[in-house]
């Protein structure tokens, strides 16, 4: 199978299990609002959230393979280039991409507990897509 597509399932995987755990553990300590596992409808096409928020973590993990080849070969520091990888590229691409088209402002006015709650989830994602990738597709 192609490398792109276990990266696609592997980001598609890890939102439903690392990027929601985050936020499960953020909500339940009360330091976000917002629930896990989101079903509400989402433009254009009134996909529930959580399988949009997949679907784009699964984009994330094609990207993701474009980029783990650079990471150290040493397990613990790969999976350490795959946390900052995740808590950065998703969260830029998030509050200066995504929410400027959606007519919010960049980055959601950078309120701090929002920042850390993008790079926790989003670390969390790259964890897991690191953890998934290398469960399916092996080390190079």
């Amino acid at each position: 199978m192609s490398r792109y597509l276990l990266g696609f399932a592997a980001g598609f995987v890890a939102v439903l299990v690392f990027h929601q755990a985050m936020l499960t553990l953020l909500h339940g300590v009360h330091f976000v609002s917002i629930a896990p596992f989101p079903l509400a409808p989402t433009a254009p096409f009134g996909v529930p959230k959580i399988w949009s928020l997949a679907f784009w973590g699964g984009i994330w993990g094609m990207v993701f393979v474009l980029f783990e080849c650079k990471f150290p070969r040493n397990l613990l520091a790969y999976l350490i280039a795959a946390i900052v990888f995740g808590a950065i590229g998703p969260s830029l691409v998030a509050w200066f991409v995504v929410l400027p088209l959606k007519g919010m402002p960049m980055g959601g006015g950078f309120h701090s507990a929002g920042v850390i709650t993008a790079f926790l989830v989003n670390g969390a994602w790259g964890l897991g897509t690191a953890i998934f990738f290398l469960a399916t597709a092996g080390r190079r």
